[in-house]
């Protein structure tokens, strides 16, 4: 179909090559004759006919109802006031309109802005000096991992200069998470920035105060302190969404561009290996309107950035928990165990954001990765060692048992040695002949011990005391044998005993 233009261009070329008239250049293009004079005056259209709006006899009659209705809701609460829908219901309801729903709802959006009920906010485009200011947000996302779906949480630091952005995965985004996704962040960069937009996340934020005050956590004014940088709090909700939306872009366009398909890892290292993988290829990205790649952008920031502090700041959480009867430590709701000797007892523990310590004084007894989800097993089997001696029935359905064959540390040489001594010396006694070895690996290393295991099950010599032997040997480094040539020069003449004859003849020799 030709656009008007085209049109009145060739009745105009018709009419200057042809001299055609009106009614034959109406008759060749198919038009009226008022089109064509409209041509041959000017070769720009006429605007359209602008006509009266038509009327509306349906809703008429119910506009002043509705009008005073929206004009009442400006001080009713923002969640109570009226809806598209509830105007037509309360006008079926009350005033027995029967005009149709969606002539109501296209009378109610437009009326809205005629009175000036609905505004559309304008933000004001910013510029960013380097190394000014940064903005920080957790996003969250999920993974596959050790076969299981887990909700994920990822901390995301941008440099708002040359859109430079640290991606790191937490299980949690609890305040110790917070807190090591900054220090993280500042380490990968190699410099802090003057200030940090933050909306009010509750790791930074005990009390959202009027205007732009908070009161923030001790650990974030710590932290602050530590690194020297400022904070900027957004205004609450979704009104403040814009002020830092840089990073909330980001935190959409990071989990489109590398987290779908949805990440298969086994364990949440690996996925942070994959996330700082692709940190790495976005440094090629180029962002729209800018001259020059994010990699080059930084590499002029990265020289405007403050200096690290010679120490980094402790993010971990100090707690105490009490050791249940077996032998673990409840912390968020995920337990991880002790030795076993320490049942009873309130040990401190240190929680990071990826780890678990668990201490005894200054000596530290236990340590994990945290745990994902919640009441999550983290059991290590060595801490049971000393009671499965004693409970030798115990192991085969341990659970730290079926997580030390998960994560490798029992290993199937364990398996064949554990089968061939409960065959030959009985469930009870080949269990504990196990223990014995398993216990060695306290102060052995593990490959002697298997290849130890190896040659016992090979020659059936199952006795523990004679793992643990031909264990130590092969460790015991040989001493070299040298060649009896080399030891001519430790020869000694033969001693003589003459003067002792001269003692005992009384006599000169």
């Amino acid at each position: 179909m030709r656009s008007r233009v085209e049109l009145f261009e060739k009745i105009r070329r018709d009419r200057r090559l042809e001299d055609l008239s009106i009614r034959e250049l109406a008759d060749r293009h198919g038009t009226h004759r008022r089109t064509v004079r409209q041509a041959l005056e000017d070769a720009v259209p006429p605007p359209r006919k602008v006509y009266p709006e038509r009327p509306r006899p349906a809703i008429d009659e119910y506009v002043v109802v509705i009008d005073a209705w929206l004009i009442a809701d400006e001080k009713a609460p923002r969640k109570q006031r009226h809806t598209a829908r509830r105007v037509w219901q309360r006008l079926v309801a009350e005033h027995q309109a029967t005009c149709a729903e969606v002539t109501v709802s296209r009378y109610v959006a437009r009326r809205r802005v005629e009175l000036g009920l609905e505004t559309r906010e304008v933000s004001i485009p910013q510029s960013h000096l380097p190394g000014a200011e940064a903005e920080v947000d957790f996003g969250e996302f999920y993974a596959t991992i050790a076969g299981l779906v887990v909700k994920c949480w990822m901390f995301v630091m941008r440099l708002s200069h040359s859109g430079k952005a640290f991606h790191v995965a937490f299980a949690t985004q609890a305040q110790e998470a917070f807190l090591e996704g900054h220090v993280l962040a500042f380490e990968y960069f190699g410099g802090v920035p003057g200030r940090i937009r933050y909306d009010n996340l509750k790791p930074a934020v005990i009390r959202v105060l009027k205007g732009r005050d908070r009161t923030e956590s001790e650990r974030f004014t710590a932290l602050r302190s530590h690194y020297g940088f400022d904070s900027f709090f957004c205004r609450p909700g979704i009104d403040g969404a814009h002020e830092k939306g840089g990073v909330e872009g980001e935190i959409g366009r990071f989990r489109r561009r590398h987290l779908v398909p949805v990440p298969k890892v086994a364990s949440l290292a690996e996925l942070n290996e994959l996330i700082a993988a692709a940190d790495v290829v976005d440094d090629d990205r180029v962002i729209t309107g800018r001259p020059i790649t994010i990699g080059a952008a930084f590499a002029i920031e990265t020289t405007e950035l403050m200096g690290l502090p010679a120490e980094v700041f402790d993010c971990a959480r100090l707690l105490n928990a009490r050791v249940d009867n077996r032998a673990r430590v409840s912390v968020r709701q995920c337990f991880y165990s002790v030795p076993a000797r320490y049942a009873g007892r309130r040990l401190p523990v240190r929680l990071a954001a990826r780890t678990v310590e668990v201490y005894d004084g200054p000596r530290l007894v236990a340590s994990h990765e945290r745990a994902v989800g919640r009441y999550v097993e983290v059991l290590v089997l060595d801490h049971y060692l000393e009671v499965l001696k004693t409970k030798p029935g115990a192991l085969p359905g341990a659970t730290a048992l079926a997580q030390a064959k998960a994560r490798g540390v029992f290993t199937a040489s364990h398996q064949s040695y554990w089968d061939a001594a409960r065959s030959t010396r009985g469930d009870a006694k080949g269990t504990r002949a196990l223990i014995a070895i398993l216990l060695a690996h306290r102060s052995m290393p593990a490959g002697a011990l298997i290849a130890a295991m190896d040659r016992a099950v090979t020659s059936g010599c199952l006795d523990p005391e004679t793992v643990l032997i031909d264990a130590r040997r092969a460790m015991a480094p040989l001493a070299p044998v040298a060649a009896i040539g080399a030891l001519a020069r430790y020869d000694r003449p033969p001693p003589s005993l003459a003067d002792y004859d001269d003692l005992l003849t009384g006599s000169d020799s």
